[in-house]
């Protein structure tokens, strides 16, 4: 056999590297749910405002009222709110903070269905705490962040107001539970009313009206509704000032353009 010539030059052909087909699908699919996300994050904002005010001040009202039963009404829109959440932030913590709120609620629903306890209020606010806080996470990034100020980030702007005082109302039970007498006029137990109780007196103290119908006895409720009322008042001033910041900073680019 003849031997292979050694001073011949070795052909080098280029390697063309193959991309798999589902990291190519992978990649398709993850274009087209970011250019979604892009479309839908500001409509969504008002979507989730408008889900957010039937929650707290339609239903919430008409289950205390005991007109209708709204914990599975309740508990489907607390799923499509979630899944707004995660369209806005396009997170993996959000989404695994998520998915740990629906467990808490989804376990609490369980639990009351054999008998209400302290336990079961004692989860749905853990689970709207978390919910809380992750949209305020979500809605403050969409909002203040840079860009036109739209029609969509300005009611934005509400829901994160609004998200304040749902986080309150979760703040509020803890300490009900831990002390039963933490508030005059208010027990934090498992009842239809607690909700709608709680929801009133968390935004009765944000906007500092202040009936006195529930007041505060505990120091740590005292100093979680006095921080809600500094917050009340600091939020609008604040909220405007950097909406007009960000409506000239997007003009004077444009202009430079």
């Amino acid at each position: 056999m003849k031997p292979p010539d050694r001073n011949r030059a070795a052909v080098v052909r280029p390697r063309i590297k193959a991309v798999h087909p589902v990291r190519r699908i992978h990649h398709v699919v993850h274009e087209h749910l970011g250019r979604a996300r892009d479309r839908l994050a500001d409509p969504l904002l008002t979507a989730l405002t408008v889900l957010l005010v039937v929650l707290m001040f339609v239903l919430a009202p008409l289950h205390a009222a005991e007109v209708i039963h709204a914990e599975t009404l309740g508990f489907a829109v607390v799923l499509v709110v979630i899944g707004c959440v995660l369209v806005v932030s396009a997170s993996p913590v959000a989404a695994a903070l998520m998915l740990t709120a629906v467990g808490l609620a989804a376990t609490a629903a369980v639990l009351r269905l054999d008998r209400r306890s302290s336990l079961d209020v004692l989860l749905d606010a853990s689970a709207w705490a978390i919910i809380g806080l992750v949209l305020i996470w979500a809605v403050a990034r969409a909002v203040f962040g840079p860009g036109r100020v739209t029609y969509h980030r300005v009611i934005g702007a509400v829901l994160l107001y609004l998200t304040l005082g749902l986080t309150f109302v979760a703040a509020y039970t803890f300490v009900g539970l831990l002390d039963p007498d933490a508030f005059t006029g208010l027990t934090v137990t498992d009842s239809p009313a607690l909700a709608s109780d709680l929801v009133y007196f968390s935004f009765v103290t944000l906007t500092t009206i202040g009936y006195g119908d529930i007041l505060p006895v505990h120091p740590v409720a005292r100093s979680l509704a006095n921080l809600e009322g500094i917050l009340g008042q600091l939020y609008p001033a604040t909220l405007l000032a950097r909406l007009v910041t960000l409506e000239l900073e997007h003009r004077r680019n444009n202009r430079t353009e």
